[in-house]
């Protein structure tokens, strides 16, 4: 923790950010949340707002478990580099490698299976342009595919699931297209069969022991229940109760660990993790992966041809993709408050972060409301910058 003028940033104008996320309580769009923000390797901001759990009157704290959904891919992706520097995995492996089976996949085209030019790699998992996606953002083929293989079902062991993804149509050929879907997913096996630990194991003894992320894990135990968050939905100017704390799956260990939206967390555990990322894998003294790992997550990886990040019909234009982060390469309409270079990702419930390289500056955004919605990070976004006095 430090004065926010020590690290070059005005304690006056983040002061807005709190009348902002007062707003937006006020304007019922969500029940609580936590906003922290960081420069030059110290948090100058870290406040909670709102409720936790709307139907007990209990607040938001800044040690609230949330569900992180898919601020794990960057996890996932993290500890993948870790085993690329380890030559215990190359990127250009080709998935049959870790999961034989999936040799024999195909592409769906024009209501045909045809046969792949070459297999998905590690690399494309990572980048996203393995042509995998997920059921809700897919064709009817590939949705009813992905349904009778059982994917993402927490009832399955991870490398059994992703062995039997064989009969999964790719939506198309590897490397020609970018597509978010479960490459995360598949990636965390990979991580468990090069491994050889299972993942979670991995998870808990490489990143999470040593960054001191003592509130990260697949499921909520019960001794941490009563920090756990309630989720919601919100329509119509209307917050619903989604997924009640005291009666969520989240309480159980799964069977299947995602990599690619499993975990949930605190705001200091994720800080903990995106400090360092944005120290070049390096925090507190120890080494986690090294500058070239942290470069290939934080610049964009993905073909020319592939064009911008595309969730579902809505083009993100000028947002690129490195190996585990989105990554602004150029200026335009879309999230206009964002400067270049700046990466980041977040999660089904309306969680967020995005760090700044050339600012020096790591922002993160709680909350639990589904579905996702872009309100917290591009309310605030615009006055964190403004905050900066160098």
């Amino acid at each position: 923790m430090a004065e926010p003028g020590s690290v070059g940033m005005n304690a006056d104008k983040l002061e807005v950010v709190n009348e902002k996320m007062e707003n937006l309580l006020a304007e019922n769009r969500l029940a609580g949340g936590v906003v922290v923000v960081a420069r030059r390797g110290k948090v100058v901001h870290f406040e909670a707002y709102g409720k936790r759990n709307l139907a007990t009157n209990e607040p938001m704290e800044k040690d609230t478990i949330f569900r992180i959904y898919s601020m794990t891919k960057a996890i996932t992706s993290a500890a993948a580099l870790m085993l690329w520097e380890e030559e215990k995995l190359d990127l250009d492996d080709p998935l049959s490698k870790f999961f034989p089976p999936l040799k024999r996949m195909k592409v769906w085209k024009d209501g045909n299976l045809i046969d792949i030019e070459r297999e998905a790699t590690v690399r494309d998992l990572m980048r996203h342009t393995s042509g995998l996606t997920y059921g809700w953002m897919s064709s009817k083929p590939i949705r009813e595919a992905l349904r009778s293989a059982g994917v993402l079902d927490r009832n399955k062991k991870l490398v059994t699931m992703i062995n039997g993804m064989d009969k999964v149509p790719l939506q198309f050929q590897p490397g020609s297209d970018w597509v978010y879907g479960c490459s995360t997913d598949v990636l965390g096996g990979v991580v468990e069969v090069s491994s050889g630990m299972p993942f979670d194991e991995f998870l808990e003894e490489r990143i999470f022991k040593p960054l001191k992320m003592m509130d990260t894990g697949f499921y909520v135990p019960a001794n941490k229940v009563k920090r756990f968050a309630a989720n919601y939905s919100y329509k119509d100017g209307k917050l619903t109760l989604k997924d009640d704390p005291k009666t969520s799956r989240y309480l159980e260990n799964p069977a299947f660990k995602s990599g690619g939206g499993g975990l949930c967390s605190t705001a200091t555990d994720y800080m903990r993790f995106l400090l360092m990322i944005e120290n070049g894998g390096k925090f507190e003294g120890k080494k986690y992966l090294t500058k070239k790992s942290v470069k290939l997550m934080t610049t964009n990886q993905v073909p020319k041809k592939a064009g911008w990040v595309t969730i579902g019909k809505r083009e993100r234009e000028g947002i690129g993709y490195g190996l585990g982060f989105s990554v602004r390469e150029k200026m335009s309409k879309w999230d206009p408050d964002r400067r270049l270079g700046e990466y980041g990702w977040g999660g089904a419930a309306s969680t967020h972060y995005w760090i700044s390289p050339k600012d020096e500056l790591v922002v993160l955004t709680l909350e639990q409301v589904m579905p996702y919605s872009f309100n917290t990070e591009w309310a605030i976004k615009g006055l964190v910058y403004d905050a900066l006095m160098d």
